[in-house]
């Protein structure tokens, strides 16, 4: 018997699609719709056999929505979501997404499509009203410090921590503070910079634009911030990146350029991954893995789904870069 993968693969279409189409949803152009009902009639499937499937309200399998996986932090997060998933004999389906609103889309359509039983999302670009279109036809959890009381969100207080990280470095005597970010959009970022406005004002600074840096999620995002760093004609004493990556990337670049660390500039980092213990850098340190774990437990938890906020707590680890 076919299955709805072979009529994708003959419709040279997506599986979304076929599901789109299966589903009667509207958003799908005329040609796909009469390539996905021909490959149906080729391939002889029969509707109702999906019908048994809906019946059974459970296909095993759940999603993870992410930007990238090639990156250390989505990476242990997906290793957490996978140690998890085998303990419940799931299986897990990545929605890679670079944070572009119609691939999240693809993600939630999965969802609606019954392909997939929950989605977790790692990280998002798109809005919570989208998201509430979605209620009725699994379970989401969102792993962000987020505000919201619709869906079970896993973090740690963003705002919290790097408040904390900018008493740290100014405990060491800087005031004169630049940050890297990975995007200015999304509920941990904004977490993040609120902190760094209220600190500022606190400490009586005036906020810089030019001393926040965002787009920046490598080690050459990390050396290319510090080209940037030499060009400035008021300088930073100290940096607080968002990452492990950009801060080696800081590190590296400091040094090729001849300055010294902590002496010229200091720098502290989130995630505490290993390459941060390997160059010896300041990191505050982020459960990653277990993030990734609990989302999947939450996301089979069907009592008290809504309204559950966890928090998870953070670590600083003191080395040599500050």
């Amino acid at each position: 018997m076919a299955n709805i993968r072979e009529i994708a693969k003959l419709a040279g279409v997506s599986v979304t699609t076929v599901s789109r189409v299966i589903n009667n949803h509207p958003y799908v152009s005329e040609n796909k719709r009469k390539a996905v009902l021909k490959a149906m009639e080729t391939l002889n499937y029969k509707r109702n056999i999906h019908a048994i499937h809906l019946a059974k309200g459970r296909s095993n399998m759940i999603g993870i929505v992410l930007p990238n996986i090639d990156h250390p932090y989505f990476s242990q997060f997906v290793e957490g979501v996978a140690e998890e998933a085998i303990k419940h004999h799931l299986q897990i389906v990545l929605f890679q997404t670079n944070y572009e609103i119609a691939k999240e889309l693809d993600a939630l359509e999965s969802l609606r499509g019954n392909l997939i039983d929950g989605l977790i999302f790692c990280s998002r670009a798109i809005s919570l009203d989208i998201l509430y279109q979605y209620n009725d036809y699994g379970s989401i959890v969102l792993c962000e410090d987020s505000d919201q009381s619709i869906y079970p969100s896993i973090s740690i207080p963003h705002e919290q921590a790097f408040q904390f990280g900018l008493e740290y470095l100014i405990a060491k005597g800087h005031t004169k503070i630049a940050y890297t970010l990975g995007r200015r959009e999304g509920p941990n970022s904004f977490k993040r910079m609120q902190a760094y406005e209220k600190m500022m004002k606190r400490i009586n600074q005036n906020i810089r634009k030019e001393w926040i840096f965002d787009k920046c999620l490598s080690i050459t995002d990390g050396s290319e911030v510090m080209s940037k760093f030499k060009a400035l004609k008021e300088k930073p004493t100290a940096f607080l990146a968002t990452n492990d990556q950009v801060a080696a990337g800081l590190l590296l670049g400091a040094k090729k350029l001849g300055y010294t660390v902590p002496n010229d500039i200091a720098i502290l980092s989130f995630d505490n991954q290993p390459i941060a213990e390997l160059m010896d850098i300041s990191s505050i340190s982020i459960p990653i893995k277990k993030i990734g774990a609990l989302s999947v437990s939450t996301l089979l938890d069907t009592n008290n789904q809504s309204s559950k906020k966890m928090i998870l707590p953070f670590k600083l680890y003191e080395r040599s870069t500050v």
